[in-house]
């Protein structure tokens, strides 16, 4: 497949800031149609991006004899379905993360896959991102030494939308559709990227509870892991935290130092070893998935591999239903 022409299902928010003009900037690649429930939004976003055709019907735009490829950049409740869709038509899919909704569907995605031969990647960018390459180096290269514990710790206070409970709370915090809370969106970036650097988590407990009463939904969540390995790890999560607990950082502690880092700020890089403390930036590219996404066409060229498949990132799924309690 030399020539790689996209259709869009779902234009939101991260298809505008974060991944739709990569697929336009990378060589044999174009975006072809779009598709929205809103026959609005789908024809704006056609319109604004120069794109010849847009869809309100999934099933239309996967039918779509101009369209060879399926970006799927809509809520997780819908990715499985689409997908399938997608590779039963025979043709290849790149969504958003997480893959699933849940770890079952995940299993389901990766079968179709696999029965079909038609290849399904998954959007855990940041694998690619020039900053967290530069962590993994630091630990691959046993600058910190060998690794002997990793710890997550993330706190955010709740935003102006978790307040309106007049409307419709958001999509993420409804977890028919999200999977979970807050949690099940943004802690997959962070299980899939140590689980890159680790290897697979294969026990995961977790204690979760309300505790901010804003949404029905966990807003802190306590966890304990254990990768394949052997290497232990723990991660805390608060949605409804104070502004002074605000904080982003993972830790990764070896016998010869320590480094940490932010998933979604990327604060510098701080590496601590008897040499002293060192601040490392590294900026990323514009539009962040931007690596991945040119890699996943370079894939379907025939010119490159990449490992950021539906199989790949099924584990993390998995360790978070675990930590919910969802098995």
């Amino acid at each position: 497949m030399k020539i790689l022409k996209w259709g869009f299902i779902g234009c939101g928010e991260v298809t505008e800031t974060k991944s739709g003009p990569a697929f336009s900037e990378v060589e044999g690649s174009s975006v072809e149609a779009v598709m929205s429930r809103s026959e609005d939004k789908a024809r704006s976003y056609a319109e604004r991006h120069h794109i010849s055709k847009w869809y309100t019907d999934p099933q239309e735009l996967i039918d779509d004899p101009d369209v060879n490829a399926i970006y799927i950049a809509t809520p997780p409740s819908s990715h499985a379905t689409f997908a399938i869709m997608a590779m039963k038509a025979g043709k290849p899919v790149y969504v958003e993360k997480p893959l699933a909704a849940n770890y079952e569907d995940c299993a389901r995605v990766n079968r179709v896959s696999e029965e079909t031969g038609v290849p399904c990647f998954v959007a855990y960018y940041r694998r690619y991102l020039p900053y967290f390459q530069k962590v993994k180096s630091i630990i691959d290269d046993g600058v910190i030494g060998d690794v002997i514990n990793v710890q997550i710790r993330f706190a955010v206070p709740p935003r102006d939308l978790d307040y309106q409970h007049a409307g419709q709370l958001p999509w993420r915090l409804q977890p028919d559709i999200a999977g979970g809370g807050y949690f099940y969106d943004l802690a997959p970036h962070q299980l899939d990227m140590l689980q890159n650097m680790f290897g697979v988590i294969i026990e995961a407990n977790g204690i979760c509870a309300n505790r901010g009463g804003l949404y029905k939904a966990e807003d802190s969540v306590s966890a304990c892991f254990r990768f394949e390995s052997g290497l232990p790890g723990s991660g805390s999560w608060c949605f409804v935290a104070h502004e002074s607990a605000r904080e982003d950082r993972i830790e990764v502690i070896g016998n010869r130092g320590q480094v940490s880092f932010s998933v979604f700020n990327y604060d510098p890089i701080v590496l601590h070893t008897s040499a002293g403390k060192e601040s490392i930036s590294v900026p990323n590219p514009a539009y962040v998935q931007y690596p991945l996404i040119k890699r996943v066409i370079e894939h379907l060229q025939g010119l490159s591999v990449c490992t950021c498949t539906s199989v790949s990132a099924t584990p993390v799924n998995w360790a978070m239903d675990q930590i919910l309690g969802k098995f």
